[in-house]
C-alpha cells in the first residue's frame, strides 16, 4: 500500500497546475541518464532537400526511421508491420488528418462521410474534424448511437484517450464495404497497458510523443495495407506541410534505436521504468480518492506478452470523476488545477480527464490539491 500525507495543513503553491493538455515530460530523467547516447549532429549541410527516397511511396520518410519503427515494432509485439506502407506525418494528429482526406475521398460520395466514436472519445477529434469545414466530411459524435446508413468513419483509440479502456469498434457493420476505421494505438505501448496481441488492422496510427515523452519534435506514423489509402494520406501531408521535418525525423530514429536496445537491458529497460513510475503514481492516485466522492475507472489485468506475466493497466490519463452533481472541471479550477472537461469528450460535467505524464513535483502538487478537496468535503460533512 502505498502511503500519502493528508493533513489540515498541506503545502500549497501559488503555481496552476495543468494538467489539460497530456505533455509528456514524466519521462524526462529517464532520457537525462541515457546521456549523450542519443545525440545527434547534423551539419549545416545535411538533409538539405525534400526528398528522403524518391522510391518509396512516402518519399519523405528517412529511410533509417522507417527501418527504427519496424524493429521497435518487433521487439515490443505491439503491431504488424510486414506488407504495410509507412506514412510519416508531423504528430499523429496530422496522420489523423490525412486518413479522414483519404477515406472520404476514396468513398467518392456526394454525401459528406459520417465520422464518429464512441463516448468518452479523444476531444481532439472533434477539433480535427470540423475545423477546416470540410465538405467531404462531417463530425456526428457518439458511436453508440450512430445508426445513420451510408459511409462512415469510426476512430478507435486503444487504450482509450481519455478513460484507458480497451476499445473495439461499435459500429459493428463487418459486411458493409462503406464502413471503414481507424485505429489510434498512442498509447498501447508495455508501459501503459499489457501488449496482448499483436495488432493487425488497416490505418493504425501511433505517435513518438507517447511513447518516450519527446512530443516536441512532432513524428507520428501511420502503418497502413491499401496502397491507394496511403497514397492519398501522402498527398494530404504534401499539400498541407510538404513532408515532414528531417531533423525531427532523424532524431526519432536515434532515440527509437537507442529505446529498442533498452529492451532487451536488465538495468536500463525504458518500458519496465515507464511502467514502474506509472504505477506508482496511479497507486498514489488511487489512494487519495480511496473513501471520498471521488470515482476511478478499475481496469482489468491482463497477460502482457512483452513482459511475459500478468499485469493492470496504468494509463497516460486518469479519467476523474464524483459521485456527486456537480461541475468538476471548475472545483478543480478553484484549487488551480486545469483538467479537460468531461463534457469535451462526450461526457458530462461530473467527469474530466487529468494528465499523469507531468513531472514529478507537479503531480505531487495536484494530489496534494486534490487531498486538500477531499479533506474540505469531509469536514463540510
Amino acid at each position: 500500500m502505498v502511503k500519502v500525507e493528508i493533513t489540515k495543513n498541506i503545502a500549497m503553491s501559488d503555481s496552476i497546475v495543468n494538467l489539460d493538455h497530456g505533455d509528456p515530460t514524466a519521462y524526462e530523467e529517464f532520457w537525462r541518464k541515457i546521456g549523450d547516447r542519443c545525440t545527434v549532429t547534423i551539419r549545416g549541410c545535411d538533409l538539405m532537400s525534400y526528398f528522403s527516397d524518391v522510391n518509396n511511396l512516402c518519399w519523405f520518410l528517412e529511410p533509417e526511421l522507417a527501418e527504427a519503427i519496424k524493429e521497435l515494432h518487433r521487439a515490443v509485439g505491439n503491431a504488424a508491420t510486414e506488407d504495410r506502407y509507412i506514412v510519416v506525418g508531423t504528430g499523429s494528429t496530422q496522420l489523423c488528418q490525412a486518413a479522414v482526406h483519404a477515406l472520404s475521398l476514396l468513398a467518392g460520395g456526394t454525401e459528406p462521410v459520417s465520422i464518429v466514436a464512441a463516448a468518452p472519445y479523444y476531444s481532439t477529434y472533434v477539433e480535427e474534424t470540423t475545423y477546416v469545414r470540410s465538405g467531404m466530411y462531417k463530425w456526428e459524435g457518439d458511436a453508440w448511437g450512430f445508426d445513420k446508413k451510408g459511409p462512415f468513419i469510426e476512430l478507435v483509440t486503444s487504450p482509450n484517450n481519455p478513460d484507458g479502456t480497451i476499445r473495439e469498434t461499435v459500429v459493428n457493420r463487418p459486411d458493409d464495404d462503406e464502413a471503414k476505421v481507424i485505429h489510434d494505438f498512442a498509447y498501447y505501448w508495455p508501459h501503459y497497458t499489457p501488449i496482448t496481441h499483436c495488432q493487425d488492422h488497416d490505418i493504425m496510427l501511433f505517435t513518438f510523443s507517447k511513447i518516450t515523452g519527446h512530443a516536441g519534435s512532432r513524428i507520428g506514423w501511420a502503418l497502413v495495407k491499401d496502397k491507394e489509402v496511403a497514397k492519398k494520406m501522402v498527398e494530404y501531408i504534401i499539400v498541407n506541410s510538404i513532408g515532414v521535418s528531417k531533423e525531427s525525423q532523424v532524431r526519432t530514429a536515434k532515440i527509437l534505436k537507442v529505446l529498442k536496445e533498452t529492451c532487451t537491458s536488465e538495468t536500463e529497460n525504458f518500458f519496465e521504468y515507464g511502467r514502474e513510475m506509472m504505477k506508482n503514481r496511479w497507486e498514489k492516485l488511487r489512494e487519495v480518492v480511496k473513501e471520498s466522492d471521488f470515482t476511478l475507472p478499475k481496469y482489468p489485468e491482463a497477460y502482457c506478452n512483452y513482459f511475459g506475466k500478468t499485469l493492470e493497466s496504468y494509463p497516460a490519463f486518469a479519467w476523474l470523476g464524483t459521485k456527486e452533481e456537480t461541475d468538476l472541471v471548475n472545483d478543480l479550477r478553484r484549487q488551480k488545477v486545469m483538467s479537460r472537461a468531461g463534457e469535451r469528450c462526450g461526457s458530462d460535467k461530473k467527469h474530466v480527464r487529468v494528465s499523469m505524464l507531468s513531472r514529478e513535483d507537479v503531480f505531487n502538487v495536484f494530489l496534494e490539491r486534490l487531498a486538500n478537496m477531499k479533506l474540505i468535503k469531509s469536514i463540510d460533512l
